[in-house]
């Protein structure tokens, strides 16, 4: 991961933050969607989608279920700007997540037919083994303890921590610098673990989502933001009082996409993932939403599926 310094949002630094990728957590804080992620471009990547044979669902029982049931119920959220935003025009998701849920469902049934539920950290496993929804893709981190109870299809994303402050702060630069400060994290996803590991004397403030760990910086009741890399450049977008300062930190989390364990789902969405890594659909879809949100046109390689 290229280092990075005090950014801001703008193409060449949002650049070296996403070359190699972007701790999976629960949705960012709503924004508006840009029209170049849910305009032409996006919807074009979409409707190229490939479809399976008939013989190719027929021959996995959880593809079938969905073809039958002529809709790829997923969790997910409508609150992500760069990975699914809900667009209110349109009433449709739009970003990397939901793109690839979209494609999933062509694939599978035909047209990109989708019912998304909104998903947390908290929810997500429940609603899997539960069978409330086909398949999970919500910037999920694929993680030991959670494929106790579901498999994952992936990685489809690669990731890393990074450090979010006040644009005012000149005194964190780096990890280093969180000895002894009040750093939010969300409570249930990985940053808690991270920062106990990478930066042990910070005093760790634990909250439930994404827009409270923001609000405590912007009101001062944090003094910096710790999680993975994508949500702390959602959260650059609109919000000129915080910055992005040192190096991405920590191991690489690898985002999976949830299914049912113990089913031939996994091997379904595995074979998807290397077909459209390798006839540039993922790319492509890459370009139209988070490249076309930051204006960046360098692009990451995806990570190895399987």
């Amino acid at each position: 991961m290229k280092s990075v310094k005090n950014i801001r949002v703008g193409a060449a630094a949002v650049a070296g933050l996403l070359v190699l990728g972007l701790v999976a957590c629960s949705p960012e804080a709503p924004g508006t969607p840009a029209a170049s992620s849910s305009g032409a471009g996006y919807d074009d990547v979409i409707s190229a989608g490939a479809t399976a044979s008939d013989a190719t669902v027929a021959a996995n029982q959880w593809a079938s279920q969905i073809k039958s049931n002529g809709v790829l119920h997923v969790g997910g959220t409508e609150t992500s700007q760069l990975f699914s935003l809900l667009n209110p025009t349109t009433g449709k998701a739009v970003g990397f997540d939901a793109g690839l849920s979209q494609l999933l469902a062509k694939y599978i049934i035909g047209e990109p037919k989708t019912k998304l539920d909104q998903v947390t950290v908290d929810t997500r496993e429940d609603l899997l083994v539960n069978k409330s929804v086909d398949a999970i893709i919500a910037t999920y981190s694929i993680t030991d303890k959670r494929a106790a109870r579901v498999d994952f299809a992936g990685p489809y994303y690669s990731s890393q921590a990074g450090i979010l402050v006040k644009s005012t702060t000149t005194d964190i630069k780096s990890v280093a610098d969180l000895a002894g400060k009040t750093v939010a994290t969300q409570a249930a996803s990985t940053g808690v673990t991270l920062l106990a590991n990478e930066a042990p004397d910070a005093k760790v403030l634990a909250l439930p989502d994404n827009a409270q760990c923001l609000a405590a910086v912007q009101q001062g009741r944090a003094d910096a933001y710790v999680i993975d890399q994508s949500l702390l450049l959602n959260a650059l977008v609109g919000n000129k009082d915080v910055k992005i300062v040192g190096d991405p930190f920590g191991p690489k989390d690898n985002y999976g996409i949830g299914v049912p364990k113990g089913t031939d789902a996994k091997a379904f969405v595995n074979d998807w993932l290397k077909k459209i890594i390798a006839d540039g659909t993922w790319l492509k879809l890459w370009q139209a939403t988070i490249g076309a949100q930051t204006g960046t046109s360098t692009t990451p390689t995806p990570p190895t599926v399987g």
